[in-house]
C-alpha cells in the first residue's frame, strides 16, 4: 500500500453512504470528518448518494469537494438513498483517476464504501475503513418477517468482514462496536476511536445569556424512527408526577413522527410536547443548553453523538442500558440509566432528577461536561490524520 509522506497535505477520498442532508450519527460524523480535515489543509474529496432523483454531480462546499452519485430511494426510509453497482462503479473509477487520492476513508461496508475500497485496494492506496452501522440497525426498513432479518443480518456480517477485512486499518466509535465486530464479522483488528466533538462549542460565551424554559423539559433530539423508542419517552412524562408539570421537546424528523404525534394526543400532552422539526445547529445548541436533562431511549446506539453533544452543554442524561449509551452515564452521577422500551422505570429516573435541589442538579450537568473530555474532535482528527499517514492499529491502540 502506498504510504503518505509525513508532512505534505494529503489527498483523502471520505467514501459515505449516509452524509448530509441526511440526518443521523453517521451522516454528522462524516460532513465532520470532512471538515476537520479540511481546516487541517488537506485536499478533501467525499464521495456520496444525491438526496434526490437525477443524474451524478459535483458541489463545491466548505468541508470539500462533494461528489453525488445517482441514487434510488427506497419505500421503508423517508430518505435512506440507495446505489446500484452497475450505475456507480464506472464513475468511482473515473473519479480515482481524477481525484488520484493518497487515501480513501469509507464509512461503511455497504454501496459506495464497498466499491470504493475495492478500487482503492486494485490501485495499491491505503484504505481506512470506519463501521457506524449494526446489521441490527436496518431491521425496521426490512419488510420481512423476523427470522429472514436473521438470516440477512448474518449475510450483513459476513459481507462487513469480507469487505472491511481488506482495509489496512479499521475502527469504530466504541470497544462495545469493536467486540460485536470481532464476534460477528471476525475482524481480528478493530480500533475504537471515538467520532469526536467539539465541546466547547456548546458552552454558554462570555456574556451570553439563554433564558431556562418555565417548566422543567426534557430534550430528545435525533431521528424519529423505530429504534429510537421516543414512545417511551412520551409515556414517561405522562407517567410523570402532575405536580412537576415536565414538558418534553423533540427535536429531529423522521418515519415515526405522525405515530409519535397521535400517541401524544391520546394521552392529552398536546400542551406539554413539542415536536420541533429539523433544527439549525444553533438552535440545537440553544435547546441543549435550556433543557433540564436529556434522554436518549433508543437501543441501537454505536455512540450517540446527540448525547455527548447534549452533555456538552452540561445537561443531565436519562440514557436506555442498551449497546454503548451506558458508557456515557455514571449512575447518580450525571444522570442515570434505565430500563430499555420501560416506560415507568423512566418516568421514575425522570422524577429523581427533577426533584433534586437545583445545585445538584447542576453538578449533574457539570460531571456530564467534564466526561466528554476524552472525546475531543481534535484527538480524534489527528488519529485519523496519523493512520492515513499510515501509523499502523498497534501504532494507535489504547
Amino acid at each position: 500500500m502506498t504510504m503518505p509522506d509525513a508532512q505534505r497535505p494529503l489527498t483523502i477520498l471520505i467514501a459515505a453512504d449516509t452524509y448530509p442532508p441526511h440526518v443521523n450519527g453517521a451522516a454528522q460524523f462524516g460532513y465532520r470528518l470532512a471538515n476537520g480535515m479540511t481546516g487541517r489543509g488537506h485536499n478533501v474529496h467525499v464521495l456520496a448518494p444525491r438526496a434526490d432523483t437525477g443524474r451524478s454531480f459535483t458541489e463545491f462546499r466548505k468541508e470539500g469537494t462533494v461528489h453525488r452519485l445517482r441514487s434510488h430511494g427506497v419505500f421503508t426510509h423517508e430518505y435512506f438513498r440507495i446505489c446500484f453497482p452497475w450505475e456507480i462503479k464506472k464513475e468511482i473509477s473515473l473519479l480515482f483517476d481524477k481525484v488520484q487520492p493518497d487515501v480513501v476513508h469509507i464509512q461503511s461496508h455497504y454501496m459506495i464504501g464497498e466499491h470504493v475500497l475495492y478500487e482503492a485496494e486494485k490501485r495499491g492506496i491505503r484504505i481506512v475503513a470506519t463501521n457506524h452501522f449494526m446489521p441490527e440497525n436496518l431491521n425496521p426498513f426490512l419488510p420481512f418477517p423476523q427470522w429472514f432479518k436473521d438470516i440477512i443480518g448474518k449475510i450483513s456480517w459476513k459481507d462487513m468482514g469480507k469487505v472491511m477485512g481488506k482495509a489496512d486499518v479499521v475502527t469504530t466509535p466504541t470497544p462495545l462496536a469493536a467486540k460485536a465486530m470481532h464476534q460477528h464479522a471476525f475482524l481480528r483488528k478493530v480500533l475504537p476511536l471515538s467520532n469526536g466533538i467539539d465541546s466547547a462549542a456548546y458552552e454558554l460565551t462570555p456574556g451570553e445569556v439563554i433564558e431556562p424554559h418555565a417548566h422543567p423539559t426534557v430534550l430528545f433530539a435525533g431521528r424519529l424512527a423505530e429504534e429510537k423508542h421516543v414512545d417511551v419517552l412520551i409515556k414517561a412524562v405522562a407517567a410523570s408526577p402532575a405536580d412537576l408539570n415536565v414538558h418534553l421537546e423533540i427535536v429531529g424528523g423522521g418515519e415515526m413522527r405522525p405515530a409519535l404525534e397521535s400517541l401524544v394526543e391520546r394521552l392529552g400532552l398536546r400542551d406539554r410536547v413539542k415536536f420541533l422539526g429539523m433544527a439549525s445547529d444553533e438552535d440545537l445548541r440553544e435547546a441543549y443548553i435550556k433543557a433540564d436533562i436529556f434522554c436518549m431511549p433508543g437501543t441501537a446506539e454505536l455512540q450517540s453523538l446527540v448525547t455527548l453533544e447534549a452533555m456538552s452543554a452540561s445537561t443531565p442524561v436519562l440514557l436506555a442500558d442498551a449497546m454503548a449509551l451506558p458508557h456515557l452515564v455514571r449512575d447518580g452521577e450525571n444522570g442515570y440509566l434505565f430500563t430499555p422500551n420501560d416506560s415507568a422505570d423512566l418516568a421514575g429516573k425522570l422524577t429523581r432528577i427533577l426533584r433534586l435541589p437545583a445545585e445538584d442538579l447542576k453538578a449533574m450537568g457539570h460531571a456530564s461536561r467534564c466526561m466528554v473530555e476524552p472525546h475531543s474532535i481534535q484527538g480524534t482528527l489527528q488519529t485519523f490524520e496519523d493512520l492515513y499517514r499510515g501509523a499502523s492499529y498497534d501504532d494507535k491502540v489504547v
